[in-house]
């Protein structure tokens, strides 16, 4: 075989992976579809401002609560049965709502849907991780965030055209069949990884992992990166309007910085791979990246929008498949469920997080303040960081013994 043939032939796509990528296509598009829906002009649609924010805080409280313990059950009983079960569990959660077509059923809908997508996103992870070796974590990770970055941008795009067509019942009889079919893609592509033996694990343990530098570093940049997309999709619309630009442009905006994190992801990932950067300058990139895309954003106008969509686009797309990458490769094969699951749950708190401390900020000032704070609290690690590997290469040239010439020279 030729080098060339050789090399298109070790960089053709696995089939075991595209049914991963499906599932995080499928939470993505879950998440998003419905949650840009929710209120559209439909026969079904909820009016209620309160009822709309419940309904949205069910799936990612759900999410928040489950993600940890289906991590932990991954581990216990193998990834591809909880993946598999999870995404028939949001296919039977959407059916719900698409079988009975009553308001009632949609809370009932919606907290299944949260808690199935807690289920079946933490198993993908670890099976992307257990199915490939450590030199392709970043890559697969890559395509993994690419996928479900797809499913982030054409979720409020596509539910918005169902939702036109047929109202929410629709998008939930295609979201039911959807995840019914990739969870029988799985059963069919998806190899068994039976689980491995793990030693007993005391809280202690637990704890003491979880407080390990190789866990806290990534999933914390993972949960700025997570806060800043948040606070971009959020909030780039208001400070776009306020500057007098219209719905398409604001649109636009916040497609962009979907778009340029989907793209991102798989170079990033790919580079790691080949060493052409490494876990922690591309978390610290990332991180200033999406700090200085915050500080477009508190600048305003067309071209800090912009500016802002693409930063943070870019920051968000290098963090997200090097801080997996690094998870995989500091964590145990046997406990990549449960790491995943709470690296996760470090993702939905910065979701969370990141909207509430510009709105607060916002509230109490303006919101090129709340951008301003967020954007301090993203560059405050890498400084830390940055500043402490400095000292440390200064206190270690100090302590290193004075030689004599005839030593340098010997």
């Amino acid at each position: 075989m030729s080098r060339h043939a050789h090399s298109r032939a070790r960089a053709a796509p696995d089939p075991r992976m595209w049914p991963l990528y499906a599932a995080g296509f499928t939470t993505a598009f879950g998440a998003h579809a419905v949650a840009a829906n929710l209120g559209a002009f439909s026969d079904d649609a909820v009016q209620s401002l309160m009822t709309l924010g419940v309904l949205l805080a069910l799936y990612d409280g759900a999410e928040v609560l489950l993600k940890p313990v289906f991590g932990i059950l991954a581990d216990r009983i193998g990834a591809r049965p909880v993946l598999i079960a999870g995404l028939v569990g949001f296919s039977l959660a959407s059916a719900t709502y698409a079988v009975a077509d009553q308001p009632g059923w949609l809370w009932a809908a919606r907290l299944g849907q949260g808690a199935a997508a807690s289920a079946f996103s933490p198993s993908a992870s670890a099976l992307v991780a257990r199915l490939n070796p450590a030199a392709r974590h970043g890559r697969v990770f890559g395509s993994y965030g690419f996928y479900k970055s797809i499913g982030y941008t054409l979720g409020p795009l596509l539910g918005g055209v169902l939702v036109w067509f047929g109202g929410l019942r629709m998008l939930f009889v295609v979201m039911a069949v959807g995840s019914l079919a990739v969870a029988a893609w799985s059963a069919i592509a998806v190899p068994t990884v039976p689980p491995l033996p793990r030693t007993r694990q005391t809280l202690v343990d637990l704890a003491r992992r979880l407080s390990d530098p190789g866990f806290v570093r990534p999933t914390a940049a993972l949960a700025g990166a997570t806060a800043a997309l948040s606070v971009g999709v959020g909030f780039l619309p208001v400070t776009g309007a306020a500057a007098g630009l219209g719905t398409v442009v604001t649109g636009a905006a916040v497609s962009v910085l979907a778009a340029t994190g989907a793209l991102v992801q798989p170079k990033a990932g790919r580079a790691l791979d080949e060493r052409r950067i490494t876990v922690g300058g591309g978390l610290t990139a990332g991180l200033l990246l999406a700090a200085g895309g915050l500080a477009c954003a508190a600048v305003g106008g067309l071209g800090g929008v912009l500016a802002a969509a693409v930063l943070i686009g870019a920051g968000t797309g290098l963090i997200t498949p090097l801080g997996f990458a690094a998870l995989a490769a500091t964590t145990s094969p046997a406990r990549l469920g449960q790491t995943m699951g709470t690296a996760e749950l470090g993702r939905e708190l910065g979701d969370a997080g990141g909207p509430l401390l510009v709105a607060a900020v916002a509230t109490a000032v303006t919101l090129a303040i709340g951008y301003a704070a967020l954007a301090v609290v993203l560059a405050a690690g890498p400084v830390v960081v940055l500043g402490m590997a400095w000292g440390r290469r200064r206190r270690d040239s100090r302590d290193e013994p004075v030689r004599t010439k005839e030593e340098r020279h010997a």
